[in-house]
Formats: C-alpha cells, structure tokens, sequence
C-alpha cells in the first residue's frame, strides 16, 4: 500500500512483505474475553474459528488463554498452558502452515509454544515487564516479538492511566525497549500502542489521532482496536453493537500507517483493507 515502508519479518526463514496490510485473527482460548463472542472453550469451536479466519482472508491467527481486559481474573500458568495446548494442536491439525502467534506474557509458556507447536511470533501486553526473561527468550527464540506498551498489569493497568504527554511518553518508552531488544539480538520487532491499556478514552482517542508519530522509530506497527471499550463507551453501547465503529477506527489506522490490524471480524477487515488500496492506488 502507498506509504508504508517495505517491512518484512522472518517467519520460519522466509520473509512475510508488510507492503500491504496483513489481518490477525483473533482466537481467544478463554472463558471471560470482554467480547463473548470471541470464547472458544472446545476442540471444535477453535477449529471451527480457525476455519474462518483463513477463509475470510486473515493472514495470522492470534491465540490468547489469559483475557487482558481491564480487572481480567488471575489465570494459571497450568491453566494457560493446558487452553493454548488444546488450541494450538487443533490449528496445527486442520492449518500446519498457518502464522500463528501466541499472545503470552510469561516467557516459559512462550518457549513452548514456539518449540512444541511450531508458534512464530511472540505477542507479550506487557512489554517484558511482567516476565523479566521474556526478551532474553524471544532473543533465544529467534522469532518476532510484538512490543505493547502497557503499564502495571490487566489487574492494575486502568489505575495508572496518568501522563504528563502520552505520546513523547510512549516514545520514550518505545526507544528504551526497542535498544534493549536490538542489544540482545532481536532482529524483528513489531510495535503495538496498547489501545486500551492504561488509557482513558480521551487517551486511546489522543493516541489514534496522532498514530502516525510511531512510524518515527522505524518499525512495523499493530493496531488492536476491535470492539474495544472505547467505541462502545463512547456510543453508549455493547461490544456486540460495535462493528462499525470499528471498521472505523481500522480505517483511520491504515491510512495513519498500520501495517498488522488485530480483530476479531477478518471479513470486514479485509474488505477496509482493500477498499484502501484501491483509492491510494487511483
């Protein structure tokens, strides 16, 4: 897509081109994600997830078993390690070669993943603060690692949504962690601003407004807005209702320079993505 820098990543030694927008299905292996549609608790709800992810034109699948929502219950390290192990064997029954991503913060469950079940990014919401082996374990790993800025935990985050200036803080952020991953080896690195996560809905608001000012640190940029708080928070309605408002915000994050969108609805993802192209193109 005109515009976004030619970002590649390395995905079992071969490059995926992020010259165009890619979509990451959301699959949730949870009982509590803040969307209940999301929650996929049996072998045949993931397969059947997974099936439509790939159908409706999602290029990676993004597997979670701990909800980061606001206030979200303590999970197990046994317990996320016994859903994602349901998940994970079922995508990689009925989809060997799907891009799959694990979305975990503790760094042993992300070295199984990654070495059992043939997982190829690390997707960690809390920047490596809430596992301090987490960065030496993608650097070990050797797969790409989607840096989210988040403070304090999902239990804490929405109590330290305080900033003098969200976005140079943000970037200060972003530059200490990036030079700590690149000192340790990390070659791609994937940035997520964490709508949502320790932000207010002014903030999260503030933060799409001037998405753009990440694309300074050079790196591929994810966006996961879908059907969060702040579209039916400000519209006074349910996350069910909020489809449209985030095609919306999809839209506005492509043309700021998303490169990855996170959803939960691929199929409309994939028409915003194509209805972009084919204006920047005219």
């Amino acid at each position: 897509m005109k515009g976004l820098l030619p970002y590649t990543l390395n995905i079992d030694g071969e490059l995926l081109s992020l010259s165009e927008p890619q979509v990451m299905g959301i699959l949730n292996v949870t009982p509590d994600s803040f969307y209940a549609d999301s929650r996929k608790g049996t072998e045949a709800e993931v397969a059947d997830r997974v099936t439509q992810i790939l159908e409706e034109g999602g290029s990676m699948i993004d597997i979670g078993a701990y909800s980061s929502r606001p206030g979200a219950d303590e999970v197990s390290p046994e317990e996320e390690r016994k859903r994602l192990a349901l998940g994970l064997k079922t995508i990689r029954r009925i989809a060997p070669q799907a891009i799959v991503s694990v979305d975990t913060f503790r760094s042993d469950i992300a070295r199984i993943c990654v070495e059992e079940y043939g997982v190829q990014i690390i997707n960690d919401i809390s920047g490596g603060e809430m596992d301090q082996k987490m960065f030496q374990t993608v650097a070990e790993l050797n797969v790409p690692y989607i840096l989210t800025h988040m403070k304090g935990t999902p239990q804490t985050m929405q109590e330290n949504a305080t900033y003098d200036h969200l976005m140079a803080e943000m970037l200060q952020y972003f530059g200490g962690k990036v030079q700590e991953l690149h000192g340790m080896g990390v070659k791609d690195i994937i940035l997520d601003p964490g709508f949502g996560f320790a932000k207010t809905l002014d903030q999260n608001y503030e933060l799409m407004n001037h998405l753009q000012d990440l694309k300074v640190l050079g790196l591929p940029l994810l966006v996961g807005v879908s059907r969060k708080s702040m579209i039916y928070r400000l519209l006074d309605f349910t996350a069910e209702e909020s489809l449209n408002g985030t095609t919306v915000l999809n839209t506005l994050s492509l043309m700021k320079g998303a490169n990855i969108l996170r959803v939960h609805d691929v199929k409309a993802c994939v028409e915003t993505i194509t209805i972009i192209k084919k204006m920047l193109s005219c």
